[in-house]
């Protein structure tokens, strides 16, 4: 005979112990379990609006979000279950599902939510901070999520990094509580040169970078003399750029590679190349162009150039690109604070 589809509670489908599983209550366990799901990503759009407004309270806001969501999802479960008609108080159910569960590798999807969850509440690892894994991994933290946190690099690239690896191996947080970093830019310069001549020249190219903070008694842009190489003196210049250059350090690298560069030409510096000179100075008493001419022979291109007045285009892209996002970021921040100011007025 078939059941009328108004008596569905009255169809039996199984018995799981003491629990007897009906049609109607299979149902209603699933609606509530589906419309919990929907409520949970609800939930968490009306969040995720509010951090895209409050770009400072956004780490606690995340944090919120995610134990609102996850809850609700719980709640939704367990609700589901005791709708279908399963006994939970003696956890029999949950017990043996969770064994079955292990045995086929659930525990390390256990493990990594856990993970999350302590990721969320130790707070040492926040929205927005700036990571560098020892596999080389980069990026700035865009979510953490119930497996993997999301990291996105200076290439709009997303890099999906387990939660465990997180905690369990050394991470370095660039932008912790944000403060200012120190960067080592490394150089090389010619045996014979001098070191002051060197170090003035630099430290002015690099207090020329837009983005380089100003000194202070704790932090100050240095020229370090580091090593004796085999056919160069080794220097390091060792600065304190912006938070902005801090999470674009590929960039912030390039720039000052830059700077350095052009300083040490314009000083008339020289720059070793990796690679054997014989030079005959004794012999002939000239070199370069001044060589070339006793010599008959044509002036490069380069010096024709410096003859004839024209500058070299020394144009700093990296600089450049570090300044467009700082502007972007400086634009963004006051577009807030004016919706912020406008809408207590419509209210």
């Amino acid at each position: 005979m078939i059941p009328e589809i108004h008596n569905l509670d009255g169809v039996k489908l199984l018995t799981l112990g003491k629990s007897t599983v009906t049609l109607g209550g299979l149902v209603t366990g699933l609606l509530i379990i589906l419309a919990a799901v929907l409520l949970s990503q609800l939930l968490g759009r009306v969040f995720r609006r509010f951090r895209e407004k409050a770009s400072q309270a956004a780490p606690s806001i995340y944090v919120v979000e995610k134990l609102s969501t996850y809850g609700l999802l719980i709640v939704g479960v367990v609700m589901g279950f005791t709708a279908v008609g399963l006994d939970l108080s003696s956890l029999t159910f949950f017990a043996g599902a969770l064994g079955v569960g292990l045995g086929f590798g659930m525990q390390g999807v256990v493990k990594e939510f856990i993970s999350g969850l302590v990721l969320l509440f130790d707070r040492l690892i926040r929205i927005g901070d700036y990571l560098e894994l020892q596999t080389g991994e980069r990026g700035v933290v865009a979510e953490i999520g119930p497996r993997a946190t999301r990291l996105r690099n200076n290439d709009d690239l997303d890099v999906l990094v387990p939660n465990s690896r997180l905690i369990e191996a050394p991470v370095i947080n660039w932008t912790h509580q944000n403060s200012a970093r120190r960067m080592h830019v490394p150089f090389r310069v010619a045996y014979g040169t001098s070191k002051e001549a060197v170090r003035d020249a630099v430290l002015k190219a690099a207090h020329e970078v837009p983005f380089t903070l100003a000194d202070t008694d704790r932090r100050k842009t240095q020229v370090w003399l580091v090593g004796f190489g085999e056919s160069a003196l080794e220097f390091e210049l060792v600065v304190w750029p912006a938070l902005e250059a801090v999470k674009r350090p590929n960039a912030a690298q390039a720039a000052y590679i830059w700077a350095i560069e052009g300083a040490l030409r314009s000083g008339g510096f020289e720059i070793p190349l990796p690679q054997q000179d014989l030079r005959i100075r004794s012999l002939f008493g000239e070199e370069g162009e001044v060589a070339r001419g006793s010599l008959g022979l044509k002036a490069t291109r380069k010096a024709r150039r410096t003859r004839s007045g024209e500058a070299p285009d020394d144009h700093n892209d990296a600089a450049d690109d570090l300044k467009r996002a700082a502007a972007e970021e400086a634009l963004l921040a006051a577009i807030e604070n004016r919706e912020d100011e406008v809408q207590p007025t419509r209210s």
